[in-house]
């Protein structure tokens, strides 16, 4: 994984300390050309992963990356499943079969179809479950998709219903079909990477809230800096600037110490945000060279 990567929530009005400049912000990127320039912006500043939602509007982004290869060369995608507010959309408009029909991959639908409709009739978890992976990957097709991360929507409800079998169906299924990493996103990592070695995946790749002054860091503070220390884990952090409340420099500088980080991802607007991000990763949190 690079050591920086680059979010989605500006593009989308989230912004977890301000309503106002959330609004903003969606005000911004109401175009996705302005997407486009922003993320042009951070590829041309050396950030070349963006690690995204499954957005309704992300599919018009890969369109875009597909139609341009030499611009957007070693440019790659890190999807984060589900959006949940595309399915919910989805079903209000079109009904349930009308939704399942419109995210279904082109290749072998009715196969897919039968499938999932077994799957129903068996209570076939794992079956439903690949099938809804499937559905999500379907805009990234032909892309780079190293890593791919169940969002904390779904993580953190299978977490508290303790039904950790979920989480090695997901592992599974993306090595497997799409070659790639499975990552999860969390809003309490310590708990959640108990669940994942208890289900027999070592050394996960987590992305988590860690910052300097335990900004959302559910499970503790403490925990989280024993846990990073003593346990095998490939973190990621976010919301490293606890939504502003940090100054850039002092949050890089703290964050970069902590042992088995090996990611920021981070969410800018503009050139001059992206660049000064990128100057202070590249001052505390180096690349190891290679050997």
């Amino acid at each position: 994984m690079d050591n920086l990567l680059f979010g989605d929530n500006q593009f989308f009005g989230v912004n977890h300390m301000s309503e106002e400049k959330a609004r903003a912000q969606q005000m911004q990127f109401q175009n996705n050309s302005a997407i486009i320039d922003v993320l042009d912006a951070a590829y041309e500043e050396g950030v070349k992963t963006f690690m995204c939602t499954t957005h309704e509007r992300i599919s018009e982004i890969c369109d875009h990356v597909r139609a341009n290869p030499a611009k957007y060369e070693g440019f790659q995608f890190y999807p984060c499943m589900p959006y949940a507010h595309k399915y919910n959309n989805a079903v209000t408009e079109h009904g349930m079969l009308g939704a399942l029909n419109q995210f279904l991959p082109d290749d072998g639908l009715f196969k897919t179809a039968l499938k999932g409709g077994m799957a129903v009739a068996k209570k076939d978890v794992e079956g439903l479950a690949t099938i809804l992976i499937d559905m999500e990957m379907k805009m990234f097709k032909d892309l780079s998709t190293p890593v791919i991360f169940l969002q904390n929507v779904v993580v953190d409800l299978l977490l508290g219903m303790g039904f950790y079998d979920a989480f090695k169906i997901f592992h599974d299924h993306v090595r497997a079909k799409y070659n790639a990493e499975a990552g999860f996103i969390t809003m309490n990592m310590p708990m959640l990477l108990d669940a994942l070695e208890s289900v027999g995946i070592e050394n996960p790749i987590i992305c988590s809230n860690i910052n300097k002054i335990g900004f959302r860091m559910c499970g503790g503070f403490d925990k989280y800096v024993e846990t990073m220390r003593d346990r095998n884990v490939r973190a990621i952090a976010m919301s490293v600037f606890a939504s502003g409340a940090l100054k850039p420099d002092e949050a890089i500088e703290w964050v970069s110490q902590l042992p088995n980080l090996k990611s920021i991802v981070f969410g800018a607007s503009s050139r001059r945000n992206i660049r000064s991000t990128r100057e202070l990763v590249d001052k505390y949190f180096p690349v190891p060279a290679a050997v």
